[in-house]
């Protein structure tokens, strides 16, 4: 199908997918890119491709296809320099797999390109769930998606209140590891119970006190100069550690 028009319903109701709220309300977000696009592909999450006129579709009949104009693609775009195809993908389902032995839960976390690398690492390291608190980052902010550069796609992640979530894992028998600076062990002394969950907390102040007090054990990096690490180095070797 192709469309010239910036007015066109269809082109009204994916410009709304910039804003969370029209996302959650549809259960869609849209991605731009080849490489992002690819990793959807593989997730299945893809249910139409949006590609401007004169530009090869590398997914024939496979999903609907929109054929646009340029300006139609820079409208729908969130970068300076739109991108050549897109994709409206839809969310995947979020529910807690007690069957994933190592979950990560991020605490009030606002920096896209931090969650971003934190969610590379888990999928690097073998950490399939990662339950985000609902005051953090929108998961399906443009910015995280890219810093994902797609791995988001493949993991089981989960964003809602903390509190009810960690209740669950600990009555599933899981142990629930802090990382704070005060009254903590450090992470080279630590001999990990399975199955765990490791928290990691907001960047400006850590890991919030209620959550604190449902850890059975909380860890520091030993450092010989800073006191603290950006969170998501932070996370890097704690993950490497737990892997």
């Amino acid at each position: 199908m192709q469309i010239t028009s910036l007015t066109n319903n269809k082109v009204k109701q994916w410009y709304k997918y910039q804003q969370k709220k029209y996302r959650n309300q549809d259960q869609k977000f849209l991605i731009e890119g080849y490489h992002l696009i690819e990793e959807a592909h593989k997730a299945n999450l893809i249910e139409a491709i949006i590609i401007k006129e004169g530009i090869n579709n590398p997914y024939p009949n496979i999903y609907e296809e929109f054929i646009v104009t340029k300006p139609i693609m820079d409208k729908l775009s969130m970068h300076k320099s739109s991108e050549n195809i897109m994709a409206i993908c839809h969310m995947n389902k979020q529910e807690l797999d007690l069957n994933h032995n190592k979950i990560i839960i991020l605490d009030d976390l606002q920096d896209p390109g931090n969650i971003g690398t934190i969610i590379r690492t888990a999928y690097s390291f073998g950490f399939n769930t990662i339950i985000m608190s609902s005051n953090g980052t929108d998961l399906y902010n443009d910015k995280l998606i890219r810093s994902t550069q797609g791995a988001m796609f493949h993991l089981n992640i989960i964003q809602t209140d903390l509190i009810p979530l960690i209740n669950i894992l600990k009555n599933n028998g899981f142990t629930i590891y802090g990382t704070s600076l005060k009254n903590a062990n450090p992470l080279s002394s630590i001999k990990p119970k399975y199955p765990l969950a490791l928290v990691f907390g907001n960047e400006g102040n850590g890991i919030s006190s209620t959550i604190l007090e449902t850890c059975d054990q909380n860890i520091i990096i030993e450092m010989n100069n800073f006191e603290s690490l950006n969170v998501a180095v932070a996370a890097g070797i704690c993950l490497y550690q737990f892997k």
